[in-house]
């Protein structure tokens, strides 16, 4: 078949999932971000760091990256800035001295307790179009996409 003859296949970029839940991931981020960026200075990493360390304190910065799948050298440089603001605390692991444990700060756990309700609230209203039901489904279908993501080679 000559190049001419070949059929163009068409993406339509507006109905394709991956793009939909990037932007819908961006869209959600971006104005829950919005929220603490006004009080609390923190980015959308800053904030997703310190979310890890609430429920995993003493964690790794390589924890945090596979946790939050965000490249290494951004988490990085977020957690120079948190430790700059006092909001983080890092120290080496007594079993393994070339590990560093990273934990919320007594201030940083202070914002975190603050953040915290304001993340529920806008997942409550985000969520409110949805009816008990569908957002049982949507959580399980997110979990069995995410599940069946990490089983997927291309």
């Amino acid at each position: 078949m000559s190049d001419n003859n070949k059929q163009t296949v068409l993406l339509t970029l507006e109905r394709y999932l991956p793009y939909r839940l990037s932007i819908l991931s961006n869209k959600v981020s971006t104005l829950v971000a919005q929220s603490y960026k006004d009080k609390f200075a923190l980015s959308i990493t800053e904030w997703r760091i310190m979310a890890v360390l609430g429920e995993y304190p003493g964690v790794s910065a390589d924890e945090i990256s596979l946790k939050t799948q965000i490249e290494k050298s951004l988490i990085s440089r977020a957690i120079g800035q948190l430790l700059k603001r006092n909001l983080i605390d890092r120290q080496t692991s007594k079993e393994d001295k070339r590990r560093s444990e990273i934990s919320l700060s007594e201030t940083g756990y202070l914002v975190y307790s603050e953040i915290v309700p304001l993340s529920y609230e806008y997942e409550k209203q985000l969520l409110a179009c949805l009816n008990e039901e569908e957002q049982n489904q949507l959580s399980d279908l997110i979990d069995r996409l995410y599940a069946h993501a990490d089983h997927l080679k291309f």
